[in-house]
């Protein structure tokens, strides 16, 4: 259970008193109270010796949600969570993504796998993953948006991930996907935008590169922030190594905010988000 309502006295005892009418134990609770907005926040991982039904317990729950304003969801933890991954000529990222769904580091199912480019179909199929091309050009973006819509419908996906795709989608998709869309950029913006940032950070000698994963929003790359990654680089990195090394930030980075996501860790408050630890 992942919940968000204005901080008040009797929330973790309403909470903690419906599971145990119901037979469940607490086994883990994490909980924080933003000082700044008056935001309670809390993450709650309860068991029960018998089956329950969700469906019965989310509607039970709101008897309990309602009285105190909260925004609730109640998640079976045995559900491997359906990403629907976007993709463009780099593969690094979505490579890290297969191999951590394969090897079981990531508890998530990669439904299919979409791109406005053709390069990484063979990678994708040899993982037996539904591999759409939708190609995308100015004159062609809406259709492309729309056959995006269908797909996620079409699979069920709950998550979009953009892993190192070069596109950048419209307002009204972008709404449509608030909170269940994640991006993973090199932290480096918006000081090196536009191609090979790295090579422009090289030329003004950077000493830090990183990579961040955020939600996707209206405001490109300024999404509420989920996951950071960063490495201290100097004099003696060429531009192919600053490269190299930002490559493996954003793999990184980006699957360990897919895996908070996929786990139910992540609670967006406002342009920000509250991440409670694995």
């Amino acid at each position: 259970m992942t919940l968000s309502c204005a901080d008040r006295p009797g929330i973790v005892a309403a909470v903690a008193g419906f599971l145990a009418e119901r037979g469940f134990s607490i086994r883990e609770s994490q909980q924080f109270g933003d000082e700044e907005t008056g935001l309670f926040f809390m993450r709650v991982h309860a068991v029960a010796d018998r089956s329950a039904d969700l469906s019965e317990l989310r509607s039970q729950f709101q008897r309990v949600a309602e009285p105190l304003g909260m925004n609730a969801a109640l998640h079976d933890p045995g559900h491997r969570h359906r990403l629907l991954v976007m993709v463009s000529k780099q593969g690094h990222c979505l490579n890290d993504l297969l191999h951590r769904v394969r090897t079981g580091s990531l508890r998530a199912e990669i439904v299919a796998i979409v791109s406005n480019h053709d390069d990484l179909r063979e990678l994708v199929e040899w993982h037996r993953i539904p591999f759409h091309h939708v190609p995308v050009t100015p004159d062609t973006k809406p259709w492309a948006e729309d056959e995006l819509r269908k797909l996620v419908t079409a699979y069920s996906a709950e998550t979009v991930v953009l892993a190192r795709y070069m596109q950048i989608l419209s307002d009204p998709l972008c709404r449509e996907l608030h909170g269940r869309a994640i991006n993973i950029h090199h932290s480096l913006l918006p000081s090196f935008k536009g191609a090979r940032p790295y090579f422009q950070a090289h030329a003004r000698g950077v000493k830090v590169v990183g990579a961040t994963a955020h939600y996707v929003t209206g405001d490109l790359d300024e999404g509420p922030i989920i996951e950071q990654d960063f490495a201290r680089v100097d004099h003696s990195h060429s531009a192919t190594d600053l490269t190299e090394i930002g490559r493996d930030l954003e793999a990184m980075a980006l699957a360990r905010a897919v895996t908070a996501h996929a786990e139910h860790r992540v609670v967006i408050n406002g342009g920000k988000t509250v991440v409670f630890r694995r």
